[in-house]
């Protein structure tokens, strides 16, 4: 089924750009502490150790700084509800930058005895990035356009992606780990909101509302149109639980199972449609 554009959310440029650089803050602070046993550990994707997570982490506003480095794109390609849906097709690349990065690469392809990245160098990664973020974005207007992996987006866009990047591996940071990292309230309100709404694209309908409190509400899936009262199919979960079953980080029926998620009414099975971000 193709995909349904709804009414786009709008997002206050300003608190997204300090939310993602509060957030990226955060995680530095975190990524200083790890041991060189910690950044050795397994992330939990794939064969990404945590110094490749780390490293993804860094790349991810160092994306933004790129953007607004080069020249602006002629043509605006993805809008922002569809960009969940582009991603899939580059996580190969994705992968490979940050653990050429890291060093990982280097060291099964090469031999090389040189080690892999540890904390300081890591901590010199995100403040090389941090500061040129400072020095670039504040001149940079919202609506330019900047060229991504997935198309031309215009920066303000683009900063709604930052949140849901950051957010996303700084829970898998800090699962892979046993950090408590914390999570910046609007990046993890954006996050949440652009997942939902990516749901309520990927399956248009009324017959069933989730809901995210305190952050979001979408209405989704086909069947018979809900108007007055309380919703005949219900779904209801916290935010971090919710982004991982969009994300794929945990499955529908273990989140069920372990009483993360409410979902009542025959509509309200939402397996089909997850993950929504690859």
């Amino acid at each position: 089924m193709p995909l349904v554009r709804k009414r786009t959310r709008s997002y206050d440029p300003a608190k997204i750009r300090a939310a993602v650089l509060a957030q990226f803050g955060q995680v530095r602070e975190a990524v200083r502490t790890l041991t060189p046993q910690q950044l050795d550990a397994p992330s939990g994707l794939g064969d990404w150790a945590v110094r490749d997570l780390a490293v993804h982490l860094a790349l991810a506003l160092n994306a933004v700084v790129r953007g607004v480095e080069l020249p602006e794109p002629f043509a605006r390609e993805v809008a922002l509800q569809d960009w969940p849906f582009a991603t899939e097709r580059y996580a190969e690349d994705i992968a490979r930058d940050a653990r050429s990065l890291s060093g990982t690469v280097s060291r099964e392809t090469s031999g090389s005895p040189e080690p892999a990245v540890g904390a300081e160098e890591l901590d010199l990664l995100f403040e090389s990035i941090a500061g040129a973020a400072a020095a670039l974005l504040p001149a940079a207007p919202d609506e330019r356009l900047i060229a991504t992996r997935t198309g031309a987006m215009t920066l303000a866009d683009y900063m709604v992606t930052r949140c849901v990047e950051l957010v996303v591996h700084t829970d898998d940071l800090n699962r892979a780990t046993g950090l408590d990292v914390p999570l910046d309230r609007q990046a993890l309100a954006a996050c949440t909101r652009l997942l939902a709404d990516a749901l309520a694209t990927k399956a248009p309908g009324a017959a069933t509302e989730v809901r995210v409190p305190p952050y979001a509400v979408v209405q989704c899936i086909e069947g018979p149109r809900h108007t007055r009262g309380t919703p005949p199919n219900v779904v209801e979960t916290d935010p971090l639980t919710w982004i991982r079953l969009a994300t794929g980080r945990t499955d529908w029926s273990t989140a069920l199972d372990e009483a993360r998620v409410s979902a009542s009414g025959e509509r309200a099975d939402l397996s089909a449609e997850l993950p929504i971000l690859g």
